[in-house]
């Protein structure tokens, strides 16, 4: 297939581009700035030069396609919610003229929407959340488009993670110790860059239309086992926060670093065969590169 790819040049999307290669597969990858082309260029992808607010571009770049995987976010906390709606328009506008054909579109969410007490299935719903990702692909199926969507859990690890983790790390130096909240036993769900690339390839490969799967590999990581293998490595004391105290240790993080997230990934393995064999995220952090500073 020639699949379009948008952040292609990110964590993520930039692995997702080297398994579709290696595949046998042909990329067209999104890029903002002339330093993404470059690295797109490099890796063997060809470049398709915009961003995602340009609607115009991306229902270029989706009719040149066979398949479509989108997994640019801007991330940006203090603009959530017109982050969310960006993102809509941006699934609707790759959407458009998909229905009726076999042509796939895999939108990516995350989890943030599931406390359920219980791991979360590919079958449960979220809550109401600024991320409309989820959503809109869902409209789109409704509509006819083989439109599917990929969840990641919250911590996606590998070497060059600019994600959760290393703020947890970053403001462990900062501030002199390794913190989590209460009991330190919400837990975050994980999987290696590696294993969620492999992931998009199968789901694009054979994944079937309105259905939600789980990039998930490890299903639950104890914020107090982070925050042990930070402090040990930083050689700082950890120490418990107050819901209260976390606001001014965490800042931004604080409500994120409180959620207690917990997500399977079993029917996602039986349906496509996907089976996580790269490390999980407390080996990866045992490693020590997420250190180097």
């Amino acid at each position: 297939m020639r699949v379009f790819v948008t952040g292609a040049s990110g964590f993520v999307g930039s692995a997702i581009v080297q398994e579709l290669l290696g595949a046998g597969h042909q990329v067209l990858g999104l890029a903002r700035s002339e330093e993404s082309a470059q690295k797109l260029a490099a890796a063997g992808a060809d470049v398709h030069r915009g961003s995602l607010d340009d609607l115009d571009c991306l229902r270029r770049g989706a009719a040149k396609a066979d398949g479509i995987i989108h997994t640019a976010y801007n991330h940006d906390f203090s603009q959530y919610a017109a982050a969310g709606q960006t993102d809509r328009q941006a699934i609707e506008a790759l959407g458009e003229g998909l229905a009726g054909t076999d042509r796939p579109l895999i939108v990516t969410s995350g989890l943030a929407g599931f406390n359920l007490g219980r791991p979360a299935t590919e079958q449960d719903n979220p809550a109401a959340s600024p991320r409309q990702s989820e959503a809109a692909a869902m409209q789109l199926a409704a509509q006819g488009v083989r439109a599917l969507v990929v969840r990641l859990a919250a911590s996606v690890h590998d070497r060059g993670d600019h994600g959760f983790v290393p703020v947890l790390i970053e403001t462990a130096r900062q501030k002199g110790e390794a913190a989590y909240i209460g009991d330190g036993l919400n837990r975050w769900p994980a999987v290696h860059r590696l294993d969620a690339a492999r992931l998009y390839r199968l789901v694009l490969e054979q994944g079937i239309a309105g259905t939600n799967y789980h990039g998930v590999a490890d299903e639950g990581i104890a914020m107090r086992d982070l925050a042990a293998i930070i402090g040990q490595h930083l050689n700082v004391p950890i120490v418990s926060k107050t819901p209260e105290e976390a606001a001014d240790h965490f800042g931004w993080m604080a409500r994120f670093a409180a959620l207690d997230l917990t997500a399977s990934s079993a029917l996602t393995q039986q349906w496509l065969g996907w089976h996580p064999t790269h490390p999980g995220l407390l080996a990866d952090l045992e490693d020590g590169d997420y250190f180097k500073k």
